[in-house]
């Protein structure tokens, strides 16, 4: 993955930034902010990441060019389906190869568990803690929050942030882009991420059916992209929407099919303004008994427990 070019600076700076959190506390927005651009969901459900999405940053900071590759995570959570422990495989895999790691918390999070501070604090690589949702909380309440963290765990910085309002980002920049290790970049320089386009087609009909579906449904459904045709004036999209049940499919697809069109509605605006092209969408629901637990789908879908 590495690239040789004599064209790069010998003080060049690169490196590997997993954010690693339990769910639910702003991961995707955090990198969403980071990178620029909208590559991960974002809902108020909790695990809705299920994949190791990288977004790439290139630039300048104090004359030196760098290049950013930030890792948004699934949150970390005790396994319940073959599926969540994929989804945990991602987030080692992420802190095995990590330059640096922003352990995500909020202003909210109780502290009863300690499975991802346990990890964290015996990882040698350096760790900066970001409380975020300041904006949802007073003065008083951050400097207690902070001063917990200050007492209760070895960070190299503790900074609190708002993710969605961008407060004190630029902070947590200074702080990463110091830390990085003079190295080449590792991606060509005009690459925004390691995923492809059929990824984030998947990605933003699934988060779709998160917003208009309640309870078990959008976590028991997977979207995978058939047919993706990108022609000079459109692009033609065929998604497999596969739950688990025919009771689910019956949901999802709602009375005379009112529920998945206006699933289909809203995901094709949103492809439209991601590809700056007109979208049209196919949508299929098929079902898929036990999905999050057979080995097979699993790997078929992307969740590669190698990882």
């Amino acid at each position: 993955m590495d690239i040789t070019n004599e064209n790069y600076s010998p003080d060049h700076k690169a490196g590997f930034v997993s954010i690693i959190g339990k769910p639910n506390v702003g991961k995707s927005t955090l990198m969403n902010q980071l990178v620029g651009e909208r590559l991960s969901i974002i809902t108020s459900k909790a695990q809705t990441t299920r994949h190791r999405i990288m977004g790439i940053l290139n630039g300048v900071h104090n004359g030196q060019e760098f290049q950013l590759i930030y890792s948004d995570t699934p949150g970390i959570i005790k396994p319940q389906y073959r599926l969540h422990e994929s989804m945990m495989s991602f987030v080692r895999g992420s802190l095995e190869d990590a330059d640096i790691i922003l352990f995500v918390t909020d202003i909210f999070e109780k502290h009863d568990q300690n499975d991802v501070i346990d990890r964290l604090q015996h990882s040698q690589t350096p760790v900066l803690l970001l409380i975020n949702k300041i904006d949802l909380a007073t003065p008083e309440q951050v400097a207690e929050k902070k001063l917990y963290w200050e007492q209760n765990f070895k960070a190299e910085d503790i900074i609190p942030i708002s993710a969605i309002g961008a407060a004190n980002l630029d902070q947590v920049f200074d702080a990463i882009v110091t830390r990085l290790p003079v190295h080449p970049p590792f991606f060509p320089k005009d690459e925004m991420t390691d995923k492809p386009e059929r990824f984030f087609a998947s990605e933003i009909i699934r988060e779709k059916i998160f917003l208009n579906y309640k309870k078990e449904i959008p976590y028991s459904t997977e979207v995978v992209v058939t047919g993706f045709k990108d022609k000079e004036d459109i692009i033609v999209i065929q998604a497999e929407i596969l739950v688990e049940r025919a009771t689910q499919r019956a949901i999802l697809l709602g009375e005379g099919g009112n529920m998945i069109k206006k699933t289909g509605i809203m995901a094709r605006e949103e492809l439209e303004r991601f590809f700056g092209k007109k979208v049209f969408l196919e949508q299929f629901v098929k079902i898929e008994p036990d999905w999050r637990n057979k080995e097979r789908s699993l790997r078929r879908f992307g969740y590669d427990q190698s990882e």
